[in-house]
């Protein structure tokens, strides 16, 4: 396979945000619902998937996103690279791969952050759920990224944590690589049949980079 371009998603796969992801939700839930547990366990099982939509698969309020999108902001400082990916992106652009992000967070505040942390310009484009007609598990959003990216689907990748990015991927015709290095449902993950598994960045970069690309 020649592999020209890879579409990654964002969170728990370039970013460890699951922590502020948890305060986020349990400050959202407590001001828009009240007291009581938070059901970020639930939550975090849709994780990929458009904010409001997964409210609306929880039964919860949509007014609860203006709350998480504020906190999400605000804590934002304490969202770090995962160790390895400024490596794996070096390494990939080295070659002359094309990247892109396809996140299920809204465009704006994924731009935001990559911009933080120094790698949005690793990036040809950066894609939010808000900017597509309909986010994952639909395929439009890695259609718009291979578009973007001017490639076939059979020379792009996908790596993602999460079955909606397995499923978006599959649906564009893009071959799926699953991220098991953050906080995923492993089994869940390898129940949807990804392409490939790799349990760290160094390991995607061998992957990726090997001449031919031969994956196991």
């Amino acid at each position: 396979m020649d592999i020209q371009a890879v579409v990654f998603d964002l969170d728990g796969v370039i970013v460890d945000s699951h922590a502020v992801m948890r305060q986020a939700f349990t400050l959202a839930y407590a001001e828009v619902v009240g007291p009581g547990p938070a059901p970020f366990e639930e939550y975090n099982r849709h994780l990929g998937r458009y904010f409001p939509d997964i409210m609306e698969i929880m039964g919860l309020p949509l007014e609860m996103e203006g709350p998480f999108v504020r906190e999400s902001y605000r804590l934002s400082p304490q969202v770090v690279l995962f160790d390895g990916v400024r490596e794996l992106l070096t390494g990939l652009l080295d070659r002359g791969t094309r990247l892109a992000v396809a996140t299920g967070k809204a465009g704006p505040r994924a731009r935001d952050l990559l911009a933080q942390l120094g790698i949005l310009d690793c990036f040809v484009r950066v894609i939010g759920s808000d900017e597509v007609a309909h986010p994952k598990p639909a395929p439009d959003i890695v259609e718009l990224a291979l578009h973007t990216l001017d490639v076939a689907p059979t020379q792009a990748v996908m790596v993602g944590d999460a079955v909606t990015d397995i499923r978006s991927a599959r649906a564009a015709g893009v071959r799926a690589i699953a991220a098991m290095w953050g906080e995923t449902d492993q089994d869940e993950l390898l129940a949807a049949a990804p392409d490939w598994v790799t349990h760290t960045p160094a390991q995607l970069l061998g992957l990726l980079t090997a001449r031919p690309f031969q994956p196991a």
